[in-house]
């Protein structure tokens, strides 16, 4: 979902041909899958276009081309750290950690995972993902 949310809205902020966006996982389970139903339709409600996303693992290869690496959780940011390359480790950031929506009661910059809840988790983390590509495009866009 954060995928499709930081490409439109880069897209729709002219920034598509300045930054490169991708996603991957940590964990082993869903890889070569296209996204959750229930994340699809919560970003089809909102305009979005899935496009032909498929799920994927993170590589080394993302450490080296990417300058920043976005992780949802803690958890995923541990997953990531223990692969990464000691002297690449500074490009690693939760997703929020840009800016928190002030509804968020500051205890954690976690996203949370939707996938064994209901279809309103779905609307909350695509909520998360909009308010957070906002922030994060806002940084991108004052770098000199």
């Amino acid at each position: 979902m954060a995928q499709v949310v930081l490409k439109t809205h880069a897209a729709r902020t002219g920034m598509a041909s300045t930054v490169s966006i991708d996603s991957a996982g940590t964990h082993a389970g869903h890889f070569g899958e296209k996204p959750d139903p229930r994340g699809e339709a919560a970003l089809l409600r909102r305009g979005y276009e899935m496009g032909r996303i498929r799920s994927r693992k993170v590589s080394e290869q993302d450490f080296e081309r990417f300058d920043v690496i976005l992780a949802m959780d803690t958890s995923n940011l541990a997953s990531m750290r223990q692969i990464c390359p000691p002297e690449l480790a500074h490009k690693l950031n939760l997703f929020l950690e840009f800016g928190a929506p002030a509804t968020n009661d500051g205890s954690t910059l976690d996203v949370p995972d939707p996938y064994y809840g209901n279809a309103a988790g779905f609307d909350r983390v695509l909520d998360l993902c909009e308010f957070g590509a906002r922030q994060i495009l806002a940084r991108i866009n004052a770098l000199p």
